[in-house]
């Protein structure tokens, strides 16, 4: 019985499979990129959808702030507002709530 499994070049085994519907157009493109790298269709496109999920997840986990916002960031950091009781309510309803 032969193994639905197959392993890559790296060694993994892949046995999960992705698909997708594209045009004529692009299926051309594709192709002519991979053989440009001298790669697999395959390799080619798993290759480049994972540098752009890696790139979107990490996008995604960066906070950019301009210098303004940056100055009031450090200032609140540096300088706190003292706590008052509305801040003390709102810990103590949270408190209640989470059992803490």
């Amino acid at each position: 019985m032969p193994n639905a499994a197959t392993r890559s070049t790296s060694g993994r085994t892949r046995a999960e499979r992705l698909e997708a519907r594209v045009t004529a157009e692009q299926k051309s493109l594709i192709e002519r990129a991979a053989a440009l790298q001298g790669r697999t269709v395959t390799d080619f496109v798993l290759t480049s959808v994972q540098d752009a999920a890696r790139r979107a997840i990490e996008e995604h986990s960066q906070l950019s702030l301009s210098v303004r916002d940056s100055e009031a960031f450090v200032d609140a950091l540096l300088n706190p507002k003292p706590v008052n009781d509305r801040l003390r309510d709102t810990v103590r309803r949270y408190r209640a709530r989470a059992g803490a």
